[in-house]
């Protein structure tokens, strides 16, 4: 499959130029589009689904732009997709976040608020969680290539995802309780912790990304 065309979903909420910004720097003969058309994005080799800020502003976007029908669309041409942070969440069935919201559906499972007595170690620990932790590579995958097991990433999030499906589950990290960051189903992968800003791990991620094609 052709690596040169990466469409970065474009509907408000998420660090679009520095996503942008990373995958130029990983594959400079790439061409890197931000957009919210929904035929560009359609057409694109590979597709990028971010996300920050709270869930049911991302999702109120997401429906208001019909990207509810599209990335279900996207995820059945089986071209590669990476979900990252709240792009993650909005694939879950629902979140617990703004007193319940429901998502899209494609993978099993819920959204879960950390919540506000997190304790290690005797220790109150701050939510969101936020800056470097280390991610237990859970199954092989080929985003994982050249990635070391416990190489730390950059998260920044206040709510944490609960799989049903643990054979969907190929990253999980700790802060005070387990939790699941990268999830992979055909040509769909997932994580919780930006790649943009986690140096040379998360750059090694979306190199992996643009050069794989969509099969695990």
């Amino acid at each position: 499959m052709s690596s040169n065309r990466i469409a970065v979903i474009d509907y408000g909420m998420g660090n679009l130029h520095s996503v942008a910004s990373a995958l130029e720097h990983v594959a400079p003969a790439a061409e890197v589009l931000v957009t919210s058309d929904p035929a560009t994005i359609a057409s694109a080799d590979r597709v990028i689904f971010p996300g920050v800020g709270a869930i049911r502003d991302c999702m109120a976007e997401i429906r208001r732009l019909n990207f509810d029908a599209l990335v279900p669309e996207l995820i059945a041409s089986g071209k590669p997709l990476l979900g990252i942070c709240v792009g993650m969440q909005a694939l879950m069935e629902s979140s617990e976040e703004n007193g319940g919201v429901p998502c899209l559906g494609q993978f099993r499972g819920q959204v879960r608020f950390f919540g506000n007595s997190l304790y290690e170690d005797g220790e109150h620990l701050k939510v969101p969680h936020m800056g470097w932790n280390q991610v237990r590579q859970t199954a092989t995958h080929p985003l994982w290539h050249n990635i070391a097991d416990d190489s730390r990433f950059y998260f920044v999030h206040s709510y944490y995802i609960a799989a049903d499906n643990r054979d969907e589950v190929v990253g999980n990290c700790h802060y005070g309780l387990d939790f699941d960051v990268a999830l992979s189903r055909g040509n769909v992968f997932a994580v919780q912790f930006h790649p943009e800003k986690s140096h040379t791990a998360g750059l090694q991620l979306l190199q992996n990304f643009v050069n794989w094609d969509g099969r695990c």
